[in-house]
């Protein structure tokens, strides 16, 4: 006869022959192994002494081979190196559905060696993974997330649908048993109520027991299965979490009702573990359903992305991959399709909608030699144009990585929920048992004190705590994007709403940007294509105002190539040629090569010497944007101080700023100077938002709380800046602000809404007035609410 073993893991006992052998141990299968090496490994040995006696069932889930995730083609496609070096993925993590779960997946991550950062968003179950190739492999990662209880997958907004639908089938499953289950189960309390008051035998009374048990019984472990998944992996991991309060709080129920109804004594209640299932259950997926509309309208901008795009090769369109197409191919485009890469028009003509990016409702007429950016739509254009970027550096799919990683920044409000709701259950289940003890020390039954502790755990709800900040952060990111305003992370939502000095560079924020030539005054005659090529080098609007005024003056000028040449920052442009010195700029530039000049005026200067010589001057005016004077007029009622810092002139710096009613200015501001200066504000403890767009700009940018950069601005402006505004509008700018301080408000009030729920239901269960069943609904509509109240933020800013 064989001989019979017990596996160390799983105490189901099987012939050693066919056992796995491991030191002293042995093993059915690869997955108990696997199991108690973790636990082994993680200080957990403790799990076998209590459940010595307790026949667990094997892991049974097959996952795809994590070894996958390594591979090439799978690097490809969904890792990407960030700017430090380190390896970043965006994963979907499957299981998640409270708070604690978020908090125990970053734990475990966090605990491997090589994974830098691990930040999952609540609301999508969306991870952000930043790990160090030679240390861990990505394998690993998704092996631990594994070995956890959960499961993950690239983040693929083609399949995420399939995924979300996969959700919903579950829940709407187990909803259908709970509530066809609870239905009937209330029908027989229904008649026990009605025997209680016109009399019933026991012999009924315990028939109608049995029949309430045997339909109770699918709704706590199928129905209620989540919950008692997410208990067991939080124990395992040393978590207290909601889970392990509605588990406990029905089993509990549950197992004092069978007593009853075999000991024929008492009243049973098995209509309340049916509706603390089938209430909690409900609630969660209506939380799901809301979750996933605020992040459905957030990805807006990057959804239905085709695989697949039209391309001229050899005269002949032809369609290859997206991620395919280099820069310099010809991409065609037709009415109504939408735009994918970006690129310059170099056939056809017709109106664009960059109301997805921009805001801009009105259409937008473009032409050969315009440029087209990627995720707008083509209304009546047939059109060729050239790439100018390939899809991974393209405007649309950087606008949808920036939004994807936005979420995943959690605000410091966020994180101080958070730690609250960490230590939240600990505490309600020391109520819950005090509670039960003090009820039986006074003198009342068993029943009624173990009833009231059960009420304790149900009502208490951690959820709206962690639900507070997330969904409203979410909503206010959602309304931002379809303004054209992209908050690269939700943290900085918060720190807008807390500013007290608004600093503004003045050309290309407060200005058009696009300064025109109204004057010139000649010294003597020059080579105007030495001017032309001279301006050709800056990307300084000032610069392209007088390439764009010679190019109109001859339109055959052609660009001089200079034997050297450099660029001095806030002061102009240096160049060599046959021997000659030629410069470029404002007076600064002047000072600096010991030219003296003597000449008065209210408009932008640019002045242009030969050999120390000055050969000529331009005056250039600048149209103030629209809603200026508007926004400064917001700001003020917002007790928000508001400065401007430029690089320009005097006179030009004050007549904008008495246009548009701001008295402190800063003119002729070096990058360096600029800089200084948000420092001298931080060091007068101020909380500061720089916007501007251009190079002059980036230390400022980089100095302030919250640097705002306009989506026309240089491209390493738009890389430094924690906002953009992609229509460069002020009005975005005064929403921005608008809808960080709604936003802000909101969470304030979630975390109010939540906290006065707790401490007003707490105490009211531990007093005996509220039963399961009430706070099994009551724990449901305290996340909803919070949900809810986020949803308000659209309506509050349409009223303000």
């Amino acid at each position: 006869m064989s001989n019979k073993v017990a596996c160390s893991h799983c105490h189901l006992e099987f012939d050693e022959a066919v056992m796995i052998k491991d030191n002293n141990h042995y093993f059915c299968c690869n997955g108990c192994q696997g199991v108690f090496k973790l636990l082994s490994d993680e200080g957990f040995d403790s799990f076998y002494t209590k459940t010595q006696n307790v026949k667990l069932s094997p892991p049974l889930e097959k996952f795809e081979d994590s070894s996958t995730f390594d591979s090439e083609s799978f690097r490809d496609a969904f890792v990407k190196v960030n700017s430090d070096g380190f390896n970043e993925i965006a994963l979907i993590i499957e299981g998640i559905h409270c708070s604690a779960c978020v908090w125990l997946n970053e734990k475990a991550l966090h605990k491997m060696d090589g994974v830098i950062e691990a930040n999952i968003n609540f609301t999508n179950n969306k991870a952000t993974v930043v790990w160090a190739d030679g240390v861990v492999k990505l394998s690993a990662i998704i092996e631990m997330i594994r070995s956890i209880g959960y499961d993950a997958f690239a983040y693929d907004s083609s399949i995420q649908e399939v995924y979300a639908n996969k959700e919903r089938k579950s829940y709407y499953l187990k909803m259908a048993v709970a509530i066809f289950a609870s239905m009937n189960i209330m029908w027989i309390a229904i008649a026990q109520y009605a025997g209680y008051f016109t009399g019933i035998t026991q012999d009924v009374k315990t028939i109608l027991n049995i029949a309430e048990w045997i339909l109770a019984t699918p709704v706590l472990f199928f129905s209620g299965w989540v919950f008692f998944r997410g208990a067991y992996y939080g124990l395992k991991n040393r978590v207290v979490n909601m889970d392990l309060m509605v588990a406990t709080g029905a089993l509990l129920t549950y197992i004092y009702s069978i007593y009853i109804t075999v000991t024929e004594y008492g009243e049973a209640y098995f209509d309340s573990v049916s509706m603390i299932i089938t209430f909690v259950l409900i609630g969660k997926f209506l939380e799901v359903l809301s979750k996933k509309n605020a992040a459905d309208t957030l990805d807006i901008i990057g959804k239905h992305i085709p695989s697949e795009i039209k391309i001229l090769l050899d005269d002949t369109i032809t369609t290859c991959k997206l991620e395919n197409v280099k820069v310099g191919n010809i991409v065609v485009v037709s009415s109504g399709e939408r735009v994918l890469l970006d690129g310059e028009i170099v056939k056809g003509q017709g109106s664009f909608d960059e109301s997805n990016l921009t805001g801009e409702s009105e259409p937008i007429y473009k032409k050969a030699g315009d440029s087209v950016i990627s995720g707008t739509t083509s209304i009546d254009a047939d059109i060729y144009f050239r790439a100018t970027k390939d899809f991974k550096h393209s405007t649309l799919s950087n606008l949808v990585t920036l939004l994807e990683s936005a979420i995943n920044k959690k605000p410091k409000i966020q994180q101080m929920a958070n730690r609250l709701s960490e230590h939240f259950s600990s505490v309600i289940l020391g109520f819950s048992f005090l509670t039960f003890i003090v009820w039986v020390v006074l003198g009342n039954g068993f029943e009624t004190s173990f009833m009231i502790g059960i009420s304790v755990i149900v009502i208490a709800c951690p959820c709206a705590l962690a639900l507070a900040t997330p969904v409203a952060t979410l909503v206010g990111l959602n309304l931002g994007a379809k303004r054209g305003i992209l908050f690269k992370e939700a943290a900085q939502i918060e720190t807008m709403a807390k500013v007290d000095t608004l600093v503004l560079d003045k050309t290309g924020t407060l200005t058009v940007g696009k300064p025109e030539v109204i004057k010139e005054s000649h010294f003597e005659e020059f080579d105007k294509g030495l001017l032309y090529s001279l301006v050709k080098l800056s990307k300084h609007p000032v610069a392209s105002g007088i390439c764009r005024y010679l190019e109109s003056k001859d339109e055959t000028i052609k660009e001089i190539l200079f034997d050297e040449f450099s660029q001095i920052p806030a002061c102009g442009i240096k160049a060599q040629y046959g021997g000659k010195e030629i410069l470029g700029g404002n007076l600064k530039l002047l000072e600096l090569h010991g030219i003296k000049v003597d000449f008065i005026s209210d408009n932008t200067l640019f002045y242009y010497a030969v050999d120390k010589k000055v050969i000529s001057i331009y005056e250039l005016s600048d149209k103030i944007k629209d809603n200026a004077k508007e926004l400064i007029l917001e700001m003020q009622k917002r007790n928000i101080n508001v400065v401007i810092l430029t690089g320009d002139n005097e006179k030009s710096a004050r007549s904008v700023a008495s246009k548009v009613g701001i008295t402190e200015l800063y003119y002729e501001q070096t990058p360096e100077d600029k800089s200084n200066f948000i420092e001298s504000l931080h060091a007068q403890n101020r909380s500061v938002v720089m916007v501007g767009d251009g190079v002059n700009d980036i230390l400022a940018l980089s100095r302030a709380d919250i640097g705002i950069v306009m989506g026309s601005g240089s491209d390493i402006a738009v890389e430094i800046g924690d906002v953009v505004l992609l229509n460069n509008s002020l009005t975005s700018l005064k929403d921005a602000f608008k809808i960080s301080k709604i936003t802000f408000g909101l969470i304030k009030q979630n975390l109010f809404i939540s906290l006065v729920y707790n401490a007003v239901t707490i105490p009211l269960a531990m007093a005996g007035y509220v039963i399961p069943l009430v706070a099994a609904i009551s724990m449901s509509l305290s996340s909803l609410l919070v949900v809810g109240n986020s949803m308000r933020i659209k309506y509050k800013f349409k009223q303000k």
